[in-house]
């Protein structure tokens, strides 16, 4: 998934002109920066690449979340359905705002079940954030309906899926709000940064003043900015965006090489009988970031995990012992272990969670096995990896 691993002259380049122009924030300082917008320029890049009207860039993925809630009104007391396979920045996100994280369980797709997340409405419940995990998406039509028909906001979190496409639209742009991560370990680097992206205005508007301070940046004269609403500190550098920009020109590049690799795992683990696949919902395409594959149970997937090691097989996880990614083992969550009182509310919300069971997320995180694919591999190391982790598998049967 990394971008990291095909750096080149032209990210070099872009970083070597904001250097020499001077400039590091992506606001103000008109007069010096002589016509130098980084930021701005990838904001553009994204617009055409993520085929949305508007995009705000952030600091990271985690404030891309939480400035997406707050722009279409999401806070204190309000319900944001989310999946328990994510990473731990989707429920931080949230409590952010003072709002509360319910979560409910996923399906073979890996994403949000929307029969779960139906059953998990209450009069509080304000958004459903689908978390497009490992590259691919969860079932967008059942959760875009469910959405429609309970007057819902529907927030994509496609942190780990860009490239990915749903019914000929880029996965991040289906929802009300999309948002991405461009951290160091995501197929388009920044080395920190993340964005917002919508077709609805307001919310654009309100992420742009949201992220920078509540400024309205209307005019040329920071210092003349008026103030319309509360903001905070969320942006991005001109040199995180410089990295940025050269890094979506190659996004192609990028996800030509993922699904080069990913096809020689895939063909190689299907003469296993016992191997399943991830459900890809019907029109929708992964961005291959990852491989994801079921095996009988848990036991097996563990046995597995440890041939992989063994056998020199490298980042290839079973989430169910995780402790970034699944429900299972966020202790601190549940305990609502927090450096500041939280509400009420939220207190409440958590400690249930605590006594919760997912039985059906257990069933799919327990017996899968999910594989980084690096841009780094040649073909002949991508075949040699297929064949360690066939004779692994097969050793653990």
């Amino acid at each position: 998934m990394p971008g990291f691993e095909r750096f080149g002259d032209l990210e070099r380049e872009e970083l070597q002109d904001v250097l020499d122009n001077g400039v590091l924030m992506r606001y103000g300082f008109d007069g010096m920066r002589n016509g130098h917008w980084k930021a701005k320029a990838l904001e553009a890049e994204l617009k055409n690449t993520l085929e949305s009207d508007y995009v705000q860039l952030v600091s990271n993925g985690t404030s891309a979340v939480s400035v997406a809630l707050a722009s279409a009104g999401v806070g204190a007391g309000d319900e944001v359905i989310m999946p328990t396979f994510t990473f731990v920045a989707s429920f931080e996100a949230i409590l952010l705002l003072g709002a509360i994280p319910v979560l409910v369980d996923i399906d073979d797709t890996l994403g949000l079940d929307a029969k779960a997340v139906e059953a998990a409405i209450t009069s509080k419940t304000k958004a459903v954030m689908v978390v497009q995990m490992c590259g691919s998406m969860a079932n967008m039509n059942a959760l875009s309906q469910v959405c429609t028909k309970h007057n819902l906001l529907l927030v994509e979190d496609a942190c780990q899926a860009i490239g990915g496409r749903y019914n000929n639209k880029p996965l991040g742009s289906i929802g009300d709000l999309g948002c991405f991560s461009f951290d160091f370990v995501k197929t388009v680097t920044c080395g920190e940064g993340g964005a917002v992206i919508t077709n609805n205005k307001e919310y654009y508007i309100n992420a742009d003043g949201f992220s920078d301070h509540g400024h309205d940046h209307i005019g040329s004269d920071r210092g003349a900015e008026t103030h319309p609403f509360l903001g905070y500190n969320f942006r991005i550098s001109e040199l995180h965006a410089a990295v940025g920009l050269a890094q979506i020109k190659r996004l192609p590049e990028f996800l030509a090489v993922q699904k080069k690799n990913y096809t020689i795992l895939k063909e190689a683990l299907s003469e296993i009988p016992e191997v399943t696949f991830r459900t890809v919902p019907e029109g929708g395409e992964e961005s291959y970031a990852f491989f994801n594959f079921f095996l009988p149970d848990l036991e097996t997937a563990r046995k597995t995990i440890d041939a992989f090691k063994e056998n020199g097989v490298d980042v290839c996880w079973n989430y169910f012992d995780n402790n970034w990614h699944y429900v299972r083992k966020w202790n601190h969550l549940k305990d609502a272990k927090s450096l500041f009182p939280l509400s009420k509310d939220i207190k409440d919300a958590l400690s249930l969670l605590s006594e919760k069971t997912f039985t059906q997320s257990d069933h799919y995180i327990g017996r899968n096995i999910s594989c980084l694919i690096k841009l780094s591999w040649t073909e002949e190391e991508v075949k040699l990896r297929a064949e360690k982790m066939k004779d692994a598998i097969l050793k653990s049967l």
